[in-house]
Order: structure tokens, then sequence, then C-alpha cells
């Protein structure tokens, strides 16, 4: 191995590394990175910024702003009283709700689809006392499923078209992807229909009503007079009110201290965690207090749960900073974090992606701020005026892919449709450039450079060469199962884009050693990391659903080990039928 081909194994390792641990923004490791490559010589200045005018960034750009129009149509609103009245059994109201996640998904990306459905799995939850968990994992794990079929699906298939097209001079159609991704996707979606209905039934089948998730959240309370928690200690509060206190405040500085003597006093202030329904009923016996709302008399007033989307303006933000709330009369009144680490203050928490914040205040500020800041309720705020013609900025998008479908590269086709829509006014390109997802679009572009430095540095033939010295790669069964694996084993820890950059090198390489079509091996790299079942952490999709279906690390694991398995089998099978 050459000094700049160790250089860039030392890079990517530690930028998998650092985007493993989601401490740092996805687009400051991704710069950093990019610049590091430079420096290293691995390529010239004039390539540091070509990702920016790729047409994968380009086309990525464009579904992204697609989306934002599709996601206000409010097409699928009137769905939910259509599922109500259909008869569907549980297990058909999730399996249809997860096939259409997945049938959008096919056209937009995996966010945009699971947060267009989201809302109805949220209602048919409440309408068909269907729990929570047994909808909110599904409709995540189908929008992946669905990014399988199309070439616009995900990311992670656009990049691999255009390592193929830079290969052989011709990449992927539309569709080529669905012959494997589609059986995948229809076996996965039934296969996941059918486990969650066993591993989150409801505790007691005989109640009429759905018991609700149990979700943690963290609150910052006042102690009032004769509350039942004075003359407790803070060691004691797990065990007699089902709390965890992690600090005690009184007269505005901390009380230090073992907890087996730190007694618990009129007026303080307890900051502890524990399930939203032991923090409410010491709320209705008045043993823990929230500070009065200055709204809170208002015939408006409202409290709402929303989630913390990827390309939300609040991540990162201390509470304490959040002005778009302050600013209108809206408190932050109790947090569901995915972080354990807690310290300081209940205002000195800082939001991650999947947070759900409790929003108190009235219902038209609440709304708004959530618009801004775009955080997702989870619960009906003051809706936007539906369109008069939803179904038009579909019919528009469907043509583009349809042209897309026939030959006419994508980022071309889905220009004409951003023009399509722009002309009547369904979109407004300035503020629709302003609300993209730019940390995604940042990594995506700053990873092309690297990702081409391991083909051009020879990276990828030496990692090859050492491969074929353990496993049989000249063997094409070999080689795609050996590729599928990688894939699918990085997946659950960095995003697919990633996955596909670094490994689409590899994967031409084995086609070469082989002398196999790299379309097959190609193929192999996309499904495999796309196919993220595994962990909370390696698809914003997983994050999300996470939080609010309240679920734990390990419900994935439970969850999506038999589809993991079984879409590492049905892939390989498929590519060995349609691709080699």
């Amino acid at each position: 191995m050459t000094l700049e081909q160790a250089a860039l194994l030392i890079l990517l390792v530690a930028m998998l590394f650092l985007f493993s641990l989601d401490r740092l923004r996805m687009e400051l490791i991704s710069i950093g990175g990019l610049l590091a490559g430079y420096v290293l010589g691995l390529y010239p200045a004039d390539g540091i910024f070509a990702g920016f005018a790729s047409p994968v960034v380009i086309t990525v750009v464009e579904i992204l702003l697609i989306v934002q129009v599709l996601a206000r149509t409010k097409l699928f609103d009137s769905l939910a009283e259509r599922f109500v009245a259909s008869g569907f059994s549980h297990f058909g109201v999730i399996t249809a709700v997860s096939a259409l996640t997945g049938i959008i998904s096919v056209f937009m990306n995996n966010i945009g689809a699971f947060a267009i459905t989201l809302p109805l799995a949220l209602r048919l939850s409440t309408l068909m006392s269907i729990p929570r968990r047994q909808l909110v994992m599904p409709i995540s794990f189908a929008a992946l499923l669905g990014g399988l079929v199309s070439l616009i699906g995900t990311p992670a298939n656009l990049l691999v078209s255009d390592a193929l097209e830079k290969a052989t001079g011709q990449g992927f159609r539309f569709f080529d992807f669905a012959y494997v991704g589609l059986p995948v996707a229809i076996a996965g979606i039934m296969l996941i229909a059918l486990i969650v209905q066993r591993l989150f039934a409801e505790p007691d089948e005989t109640t009429e009503a759905p018991t609700p998730p149990i979700r943690h959240i963290v609150v910052e309370r006042s102690i009032p007079e004769h509350s039942s928690l004075i003359g407790a200690t803070l060691a004691q509060c797990p065990e007699r009110f089902g709390i965890q206190p992690h600090a005690l405040i009184r007269g505005g500085t901390f009380v230090f201290g073992p907890l087996e003597q730190s007694v618990i006093q009129p007026n303080d202030i307890l900051l502890a965690q524990g399930a939203d329904s032991a923090f409410a009923d010491l709320a209705a016996s008045q043993a823990l207090v929230p500070d009065a709302h200055p709204h809170g008399l208002q015939p408006d007033f409202t409290s709402i749960e929303a989630v913390v989307m990827p390309e939300s303006t609040v991540v990162g933000s201390r509470i304490a900073s959040l002005e778009v709330f302050r600013n209108r009369g809206v408190t932050v009144s109790a947090l569901s974090m995915r972080s354990p680490r807690i310290e300081g203050r209940f205002a000195d928490l800082q939001l991650s992606i999947g947070d759900i914040l409790v929003l108190d205040g009235p219902k038209a500020a609440v709304a708004e701020a959530l618009e801004e800041c775009e955080c997702l309720p989870l619960a009906s705020t003051a809706p936007p005026p539906a369109s008069t013609a939803s179904w038009r900025p579909f019919a528009i998008f469907a043509c583009g892919v349809a042209a897309s479908a026939f030959g006419l590269r994508p980022d071309i086709a889905l220009a004409f449709v951003l023009l399509a829509l722009a002309l009547p006014g369904y979109l407004n390109i300035r503020h629709a450039m302003a609300d993209l997802n730019w940390p995604i679009i940042i990594m995506l572009a700053a990873m092309i450079p690297i990702g081409q430095a391991v083909a051009t540095t020879g990276m990828a033939e030496t990692i090859a060469t050492w491969l074929s010295l353990v496993f049989p790669i000249v063997n094409p069964l070999w080689g795609i199962a050996l590729v599928l694996f990688l894939a699918m084993a990085l997946t659950p820890f960095v995003n697919n884009a990633t996955v596909a950059i670094v490994l689409a090198p590899i994967a031409l390489e084995f086609a070469r050693a082989g002398e196999q079509p790299p379309q097959a091996y190609l193929i192999a790299v996309a499904a495999g990391a796309s196919q993220d079942f595994l962990t909370p952490f390696g698809h914003h999709n997983n994050t999300l659903s996470m939080s609010i279906g309240s679920y734990r690390f390990r419900d994935f694991l439970r969850a999506g080990w038999p589809l993991t398995l079984a879409g590492y089998i049905l892939t390989l099978i498929l590519i060995t039928v349609f691709w080699l």
C-alpha cells in the first residue's frame, strides 16, 4: 500500500468513526474531511468542490424541493377516515399504510415519504385503537424499502448509477433497481407488519381504549406547599414516585451532596426524568407544578408535541436559546430526549434529531413557531389551507418520473418538473431553497471527491487484492455476497450515501477481478446500503421513529434482524437471477 492510499484509508476510517459518534454535525465532518483530502494531496484544487456540481447532488436538491410541494398538498389527510370505514383488520391497516409509504418513497427521499404518512399513521392509531408502536416503525422501514425500487428512491442509488456511468459510459435506468428492490420491499413490508403485532402487542387485549405508549420525559417543576415529595430524599424518588431526580435547586443554586442526604423542601425546584404518566399523576395531586404560563387562560391555549427533524434549525441548540418559541410566548414544558446525558438545568439541555418537545402556548403561535424552525407536530396545529388542486403537483411530478424512465437524465427531467411547479405558483423557489436540508446536501457533495479518490489512488484495487486472498472473489456469488455483507454491516452506523461512495469503487474492482458485469456488484452496494433496520441512529427515519413510537434500542434489534437476514438472502438470490 502506498503512502497516499494509507492516508486515504486513515481519513475514511476517521470520518466513518466521527459519523457514527453523532457528536459533531455531519456537514462539519464532511467539509473537514474534504479539506483534509486536499491537504493530503488526494485530489487537485479544482476538484475540491466538484461534488457540488455533480448530477447526483443536483438531483437530490431537486427531489427535496419537489417534496416540499407534495407534502403541502395534504392529499392523504382524508385517507384516515377511509381506512376506518373500510373495516380492515389491524394487520391490514399496518400493511396498507406501510405499502403506501413504500410507494411514495419510490419517487421521493425516504424522510419525505416518512413525514408525509406519519400524520396518517398517528391518526389511525387513535381512531382504530392500534398501538402507536405497531405503526411508526413499519412506516419507517417501509420508507427505506421503497427507496430500493427506483433511481431516485435514495441517494445511494444515484451514487452507484453515477459510478457505473463513469466506469462504463452508461448508468442505470430509472427502474433497473426494481428487479431486486420491488420483491425485497414487498417481502419486507409484509414481514415487518407481522413482526410488530407480536413484538408490540397491547398489554391487555380486552381493553377498549388503546394503551398509550410509555414515554420518558425530562421536566423541571416546583415543589409547592403540602407536596407529597416534601421530606423525601432524592434517593427515595425512584421507588416512591417513579421518577429519577437529576438536580435539586434551592434559592437559585444547586443542592449538592449524596442523594440519601438531599431532602426535598417546599419551594425547591426539581429536575427529573421519568414516564410521562408518572409526572401526570404528580401534577394531578399537586405534588409537582410547572410555572404558570402567561397565556394559560386564553381560549386557544394548547399543549402540542413536536419532533425535531433532521432539517430543523433547532438541532444543537439549548432550550434557553430558542428565541423562535420565546418571542411568540411559547414555552418548552417537557423534553423526551435521545441523549442520556442530563447536565445543568432544564434550560441547558441541548436538542438532537428525534427529540420530542412538549410546547405550551397559543395554538396559532405554536403552529407559526414550528413552521419556522421546521419541527414536525405530532398533534394538529392550526393547519395551512389545503390546496384546492392537490392532484396537479402529483401529476406534474408523475410526468417527470415517466420522462426519466424513458431515458431523459433524472436531473434534467426533474428540472422541468420544478419549472412546471414554479410557473403556476405551487413552488416559490427562493423560499424553498432556504428550507432545504443543507447539511445532507453538503455532506453528499463533500464526500463525492473523497469517494472518487478511492478509485483514482488505486486503494479500491488494493483492498480487492487483500480480500481476494481470503475470499474467492473471482467467483461472482462470493464477490457479490461479500459486497452486500459489507454494505449491510456499515449502514447501521453510517449514512447510506457514505456507504455507497466508499464501497462503489471496491465493488467495481471486484467485478473487474471476476470478469463479471459491474451492474450486479453495484446493485448489491445500493441494496445493502439502504437496508438499515438494526439501529435507531443509522438512518434519520429510525431516529425519528424511536422518539415518536417510544421504542428502545433493543426493539430495533428484535424487529430488524429478521428483516436484515431475509433481505440479505433474498437480495443475493435476486441479483444472481437478474444481473448475472
